[in-house]
């Protein structure tokens, strides 16, 4: 009998396994992959190739989490990128990402009166998840910015292709994630995520955690409890290798899968009553994401070019055509040699990152799916070409990857890159009063996404089972 069962290796999962067997308590992780980290992982390829997945960017508040949660060490490896920049038929323009930045550029480049900028980001500072603020983000541009959709552009976009936002999200949700994310810059873990799951794994074995690799938790096990509802008492996983099946019992379950996974699969039916079923039905699943994978020929070079680029061909920002098929807007990560110091050779990358909606991948057809692919390979090319005009010389590795990949490699409902938009918290946060001992914790709404959200509700989830499970 262990007393926490951790299903999945994402950030949320990988820190509360963390948490809670640094409080004593004996922990198992279950990860049906090979690899550790969810999204925040890895992968290598021939000719010395390797890639991350989400590694470009977040937010300054990552140090602190992981200082206080993972260490000094892993702390003092996160760097800030200081030369992102927007390329869009309405602006072009160069910055550190930050808001004195931003307030400089809003004022001198946009023409912005300079009282309505720091009331704006005053405004920001100020709000609070709890407050009872009825407006949409388009709502509160409009108040302080009012027809400026160029101004919009330049505050969203970044956070649309990190989080999957969009003007019509609850406007409390922009605030609080750009006083996070933006406020001080966007940063990156030096070594590459290869390195940083390294160093997380290393520390659970550490602190005692068992980890159980290449296996898929097929159901969250429960009896009746002592007031009538269900209660956890363990998971049936299976060697996703050999198909073995076994059954671990256990006290509590803190779940990093997908909250409509872990709930509407991963529960027997009739676990939950049939409105809180009903809510998790009709919570919404976030976008999700295409990346194009460039590796640069070893002995080869890129010029610097910038860390980030937002480009986009449309005329006017959309939360619609970012997310289309045939979207124009796109974000080219590139990764030098100084992202991985300790590499043995200098190593160049670039990857290219597109919002999607799974539904428009889903229905292709293979023939279709594979020339969709190679689309996407080629307009990425096409668009680098701009910046590095010999860019298909230099590469010796390409691949595309869509939102089924990530359902493959996630089992994510709907491949969803972002997790479920804001209501799916709600779900989150009651699931433990629904079904004794089963927690949640992962990217729910726009606040808990992106790695320092997702990392922080490990936390927040692991102090709620510590309060409620005494140590045997």
């Amino acid at each position: 009998m262990v007393d926490v069962i951790v299903i999945g290796s994402g950030l949320a999962g990988l820190t509360g396994a963390n948490y809670l067997a640094k409080a004593g308590y004996k922990v198992t992780l279950v990860e049906h992959h090979y690899q550790l980290g969810g999204l925040a992982t890895s992968f290598k390829r021939p000719n010395g190739h390797i890639f991350d997945v989400s590694l470009h960017g977040f937010p300054y508040g990552m140090i602190k989490s992981c200082r206080k949660y993972w260490g000094k060490e892993i702390a003092d490896a996160i760097h800030q990128l200081k030369d992102v920049r927007f390329i869009n038929p309405e602006f072009e323009l160069q910055t550190t990402f930050d808001k004195e930045d931003f307030t400089r550029i809003l004022i001198e480049k946009f023409g912005v009166p300079a009282d309505n900028v720091h009331r704006f980001f005053g405004h920001l500072a100020s709000m609070n998840y709890y407050d009872d603020d009825k407006r949409t983000t388009r709502e509160l541009f409009e108040s302080f910015f009012p027809g400026r959709t160029d101004v919009w552009r330049l505050l969203l976009e970044p956070i649309a292709y990190a989080n999957g936002s969009t003007l019509d999200e609850p406007a409390i949700t922009y605030g609080i994630v750009f006083s996070n994310f933006m406020s001080r810059g966007v940063y990156i873990f030096q070594g590459g995520t290869d390195l940083l799951i390294q160093k997380m794994t290393q520390i659970l074995k550490d602190n005692g955690v068992q980890i159980i690799r290449n296996h898929r938790v097929e159901k969250i096990l429960t009896s009746c409890g002592n007031d009538k509802k269900p209660a956890v008492c363990g998971v049936r996983i299976k060697n996703v290798r050999n198909g073995e099946v076994s059954e671990i019992p256990c006290r509590a379950v803190l779940s990093n899968a997908n909250i409509r996974n872990t709930v509407e699969e991963l529960l027997e039916p009739g676990n939950v009553p049939a409105d809180f079923l009903r809510q998790s039905q009709e919570t919404r699943l976030n976008s999700s994401s295409c990346q194009v994978y460039m590796g640069i020929r070893k002995g080869e070079s890129i010029p610097h070019i910038g860390d980030l680029i937002f480009t986009s061909a449309a005329p006017k920002f959309d939360s619609g055509e970012l997310t289309d098929l045939h979207t124009t807007s796109r974000t080219y990560s590139v990764y030098y040699p100084e992202t991985r110091p300790q590499w043995p050779f200098p190593h160049y990358a670039i990857v290219t990152s597109i919002n999607q909606k799974f539904e428009n991948w889903e229905k292709l057809s293979d023939e279709q799916y594979q020339a969709e692919k190679q689309r996407l390979i080629e307009e990425s090319f096409a668009g680098l070409e701009k910046f590095i005009p010999d860019i298909r010389e230099k590469v010796d590795w390409v691949e595309a990857a869509t939102p089924r990949t990530v359902k493959r490699y996630t089992t994510h409902m709907a491949g969803t890159s972002f997790g479920t938009k804001f209501e799916g918290l709600d779900i989150s946060v009651r699931l433990p009063e629904i079904v004794s001992g089963l927690y949640h914790a992962g990217s729910v709404g726009i606040i808990m996404s992106g790695w320092l959200g997702t990392i922080n509700y490990g936390v927040i989830t692991a102090n709620k089972i510590a309060l409620s499970l005494p140590r045997n």
